[in-house]
């Protein structure tokens, strides 16, 4: 049994490719989404499909339990599966040290990174933006995950350095999401708007320095705006947040950055800037949606 923590836009699509490679899947979701999905999974954009799921509010024992829910409910979903067998934990959520925090409650836990586009049209329904690639470490867990999916279809890679790519996709993130979310546009208006783009240049350049002063080489610049390009048409996770009125992950993501940078004595101004940004919408945007009733409960 593969178990899929948190279904939602990333957790659906990566449980539809695996169920419908062959495999039996358990959807953990709760709310209009558990709901939605315990009727059916509508899976659209690189693929069409229907799938009837199996749908459950509380996680259950599995071989595998991929962790995709929002960084900030790591610890309260991490400690749900403690009160079960989720055999390994394989965390590829955004954001810096959530494998920590999960690994106070699993004992076999190890972190992927992945690639793969997904948005949540509507509760039930997932948007498969863009095929990607979960890469994992290339040790024993991360060699048993690749053996337990042998025949899904997942493009699945074994790296040497794990952390490089965690902290990548951070830096990579730190530039692109906050800017789509707070001018309401898709990945692709981040490069091709000159503005937008000097500021995302900016913190790039931020996240850069911080890699090579952690030893990382790594061309920020160059690669936000590969990735911004090939996801043109994607609507990030951060920008999905801020349209329904909820919490981001901001926090795990610039914050992190910022954090590390003053620790470092390097410059994070517009990290900075675009974090204060996010969390005053955030602020503004949850007690609107508050008010009206509209937050899920």
């Amino acid at each position: 049994m593969i178990q899929i923590m948190g279904a939602g836009a990333l957790g659906s699509l990566l449980g539809a490719l695996i169920q419908l490679s062959g495999y039996d899947v358990v959807f953990v979701a709760r709310g209009e989404q558990l709901k939605a999905i315990k009727k059916k999974l509508t899976v659209s954009g690189l693929i069409n499909a229907e799938l009837k799921v199996k749908a459950v509010e509380k996680p259950t024992d599995a071989e595998l339990t991929f962790f995709t829910v929002k960084a900030y409910d790591t610890e309260e979903a991490a400690r749900a599966l403690s009160k079960v067998d989720p055999g390994i934990v394989c965390s590829v959520q955004n954001g810096i040290g959530v494998e920590d925090v999960i690994k106070k409650y699993a004992e076999k836990v190890v972190r992927g990174v992945t690639s793969y586009g997904a948005n949540l049209q509507d509760f039930g329904h997932v948007v498969y933006a863009g095929e990607g690639c979960i890469y994992l470490p290339n040790n024993s867990l991360g060699r048993e995950v690749r053996g337990l999916l042998t025949n899904a279809k997942l493009n699945l890679e074994l790296v040497e350095n794990i952390e490089f790519r965690i902290w990548a996709k951070a830096v990579l993130n730190s530039a692109i999401n906050p800017l789509t979310a707070i001018c309401r546009v898709r990945n692709g208006r981040i490069v091709e708007n000159e503005y937008l783009w000097g500021l995302a240049s900016q913190i790039a350049k931020e996240g850069e320095e911080l890699m090579k002063r952690l030893g990382y080489e790594f061309d920020a610049v160059s690669e936000v705006r590969r990735v911004a390009m090939a996801t043109a048409k994607n609507r990030s996770s951060m920008l999905q947040d801020i349209e329904k009125g909820k919490r981001t992950e901001i926090d795990y993501i610039n914050g992190v950055l910022i954090e590390k940078c003053r620790e470092l004595g390097l410059n994070c101004y517009a990290n900075e800037f675009v974090y204060k940004i996010i969390k005053g919408l955030e602020n503004e945007l949850t007690s609107s949606f508050t008010d009206l009733g509209l937050t899920d409960t």
